[in-house]
């Protein structure tokens, strides 16, 4: 397997409008990044993820760009983004930029030109089509509700947006589409950044002739999910392949895409070592392990085997093909530790848990933003505290359709996107240390308890387990470039695998649950002069690691040869 730095990094993912304010205006900001430097240093990340901080109206949260090559006001400006630069790449950190060129924000100048008339030279650099009988050309819905298509009065035809309204999708079939990205993408690599985390990437080829979704007689909703013409669309691979040709392969980079709903074997065309596409891809069905039918807001208990069985699908399935990323929260998720662990009772417990399992199995971990100090959801009395539009459009679309209040606001308690949006808990001082001023979403009422300053005075602190495991990543090239194998597929309780490096092995015992859990060994595995590396629990060190005890939440790793 080519070894490649990007592999052996920890990657540390911030949303700067709720990372920290330096200017009291509620908004997080890069100078707030920039006096954070150290404290990720400290904790020893390797690179940053950068979410947008471009010129944008803010429609989505900077995901609806105006202008790619100058920074939002809100942020700051261009050389505050050089001194962040800098100051990471003097504390050997390096950054990577979110590229975000499915669609621009309808504020942008191609979509202004755009919009003018249906021969303007910009007319195709977006998808525009005549309505149908009235109505939208195709039946398609928005990942943020009601339809995907927005009529526009000036030429009286639609503009397809496949999220919201201010986010037109670009015309990717458009070769000066594409030359204008990759012009863009050379500027900022040739600032110095040190890749890109490319939004929705495998949704920028649609099919030609945009098919509506076939419907059943009698179905009465007026919108569906076309993902069968644009997810892993006719000419993604093209695209990407000429992109890493003109462009990526001009630099020593890292790159991963987010990728909708993409299976192990989709990824390896995507990621695949001789595909000369992109390093690695966010996929989302360990995300999905808790929706029931009716979609993400249908919310239902997760399964450890279902956990444990897409885990080791991804593990077996890109081995030696392409590499994984590893991820339990971003910010268009829940927070971690509330969803698949326990932020009541066993908050230190189940938050270290979480992080063994994010970093013992093979591919690249991400951190989200306070995931380090164990950051729970939130729950706002009223659907006037949220801030996100994805929220916003579920809640009204959900009441109109006669759901109760009470369901509907379980549901976001649970899935909504602010859970992982609300400001950064530096200390226990008002606004959790985030601002001096209002914050733009407010503060979750636990920062006195969870904040990073009592994290660093706290040796038993999740944030310095967190920086222990970082380190010994480090340590045992085995953690990193190890081969995966599931170990007692079928307890319920107990979630447990080998790594294999040559003659070394790693044995991951993890109990995912409140009770106390019974690990054996199977009596195959030959385990010599074990070696505890990390544990959430005080451990004695003589123990038999062919028949373990675990408490709750117990998290153990041991290293051996055979």
């Amino acid at each position: 397997m080519e070894r490649k730095w990007w592999k052996e990094s920890v990657v540390y993912q911030i949303y700067p409008r709720s990372f920290k304010d330096s200017n009291g205006d509620g908004i997080g900001d890069l100078q707030g990044i920039i006096s954070k430097l150290d404290y990720l240093k400290t904790l020893g990340v390797d690179v940053v993820w950068l979410c947008p901080v471009y010129k944008s109206p803010n429609d989505d949260n900077g995901y609806d760009i105006s202008n790619y090559q100058d920074i939002m006001d809100d942020f700051g400006t261009i050389a505050d983004w050089e001194i962040l630069l800098q100051g990471l790449h003097d504390r050997g950190m390096k950054l990577i930029m979110d590229l975000v060129v499915n669609h621009s924000s309808d504020e942008h100048a191609w979509f202004a030109e755009s919009r003018k008339s249906k021969d303007n030279p910009y007319r195709d650099y977006y998808i525009w089509r005549p309505g149908k009988d009235g109505r939208e050309p195709n039946n398609w819905g928005s990942f943020f509700s009601g339809s995907a298509w927005q009529h526009d009065e000036a030429t009286d035809e639609y503009f397809l947006h496949l999220f919201s309204k201010k986010q037109p999708d670009l015309n990717w079939d458009n070769e000066k589409v594409r030359r204008e990205v990759y012009d863009m993408m050379t500027w900022w690599l040739d600032k110095g950044i040190d890749g890109f985390r490319m939004d929705v990437i495998n949704l920028i080829s649609k099919v030609p002739g945009l098919p509506s979704v076939p419907v059943e007689d009698g179905e009465s909703r007026p919108y569906h999910f076309g993902g069968d013409y644009f997810v892993n669309g006719p000419r993604v691979h093209e695209y990407l392949q000429e992109m890493n040709r003109e462009v990526l392969s001009k630099y020593d980079i890292m790159t991963v895409g987010e990728a909708v709903d993409v299976t192990p074997e989709d990824a390896s065309l995507y990621v695949g070592e001789d595909r000369d596409e992109l390093s690695m891809v966010f996929h989302f069905e360990l995300m999905g392990v808790d929706s029931g039918p009716g979609g993400k807001w249908d919310c239902k208990p997760w399964v450890l085997k279902d956990i444990k069985d897409i885990i080791t699908k991804w593990q077996t399935l890109l081995s030696g093909k392409g590499w994984n990323s590893l991820y339990l929260n971003n910010h268009d998720q829940p927070r971690m530790l509330s969803r698949f662990g326990n932020d009541t009772d066993y908050h230190k417990e189940s938050g270290k848990m979480l992080a063994t399992l994010l970093h013992t199995l093979q591919g690249t971990p991400y951190i989200y933003q306070g995931e380090e100090i164990g950051m729970t959801n939130v729950k706002f009395d009223s659907i006037s505290h949220y801030k996100d539009i994805e929220i916003i459009n579920m809640h009204k679309e959900y009441l109109d359709a006669g759901h109760t209040e009470e369901a509907i606001m379980n549901s976001i308690y649970i899935k909504g996107r602010d859970n992982g949006r609300t400001p950064m808990q530096w200390n226990s001082e008002p606004q959790a240390g985030f601002t001096t001023g209002t914050p733009w979403l407010a503060v979750n009422p636990n920062y006195t308890e969870i904040n990073v300053e009592q994290a660093l005075l706290d040796p038993g602190s999740i944030f310095h387990y967190y920086k222990r495991l970082i380190e010994l990543r480090k340590e045992h090239d085995i953690i990193v470039y190890g081969d995966y194998t599931i170990l007692a597929e079928e307890n319920e309780q107990v979630f447990s695998y080998l790594r294999t490096l040559g003659s070394e092995r790693l044995l991951v015992v993890l109990n995912f649950f409140g009770e106390p859990a019974k690990f054996e060994l199977p009596a195959e595995v030959e385990a010599r002069e074990t070696q505890l590396l990390i544990s959430n629990y005080d451990v004695d060190q003589t123990a038999d690691v062919r028949s373990l005890e675990l408490r709750p939440y117990e998290a153990r790793v041991y290293k051996f040869t055979v």
